[in-house]
């Protein structure tokens, strides 16, 4: 497994953007793949987005599609996700998930793909 520690997360207007960070460290983070989930109160976890170890195999949610755009750098073993027009509706605690199973991703992951998952961090969007 993995240790992650999100970051970025805070209040922002409607149509504003952040940029979430979700920090590896421990056994070879670089060859994991990635996911970010969110979490609005009184909702069931959701999928948001999810990148492979390499950078090529990239999933997206429909509700973020055109929105939000993941990448890594595996130099500093960081996986980054932009959110831009940023809606009410995306005000959730978001979270950043790591396994090494994900290799290539062709359909929409679930939260029990991954085995290493972060604390959290709460993006607030208002209207």
């Amino acid at each position: 497994q993995v240790q992650l520690v999100e970051s970025g997360g805070g209040l922002v207007q409607a149509g504003g953007s952040l940029r979430l960070s979700c920090a590896a460290s421990g056994r070879t983070p670089s060859t994991y793949g990635v996911g970010w989930f969110r979490q609005a109160p009184g909702k069931e976890r959701a999928f948001v987005a999810a990148i492979n170890w390499s950078g090529r195999s990239i999933y997206y949610a429909d509700s973020v599609k055109g929105r939000f755009t993941i990448s890594r750098d595996n130099a500093v073993n960081t996986v980054y996700l932009q959110m831009n027009s940023l809606q009410p509706e995306d005000t959730a605690v978001y979270y950043c998930a790591a396994d090494e199973r994900i290799v290539v991703i062709t359909t929409t992951p679930v939260a029990a793909d991954f085995d290493s998952w972060g604390q959290g961090t709460q993006v607030t969007v208002s209207s």
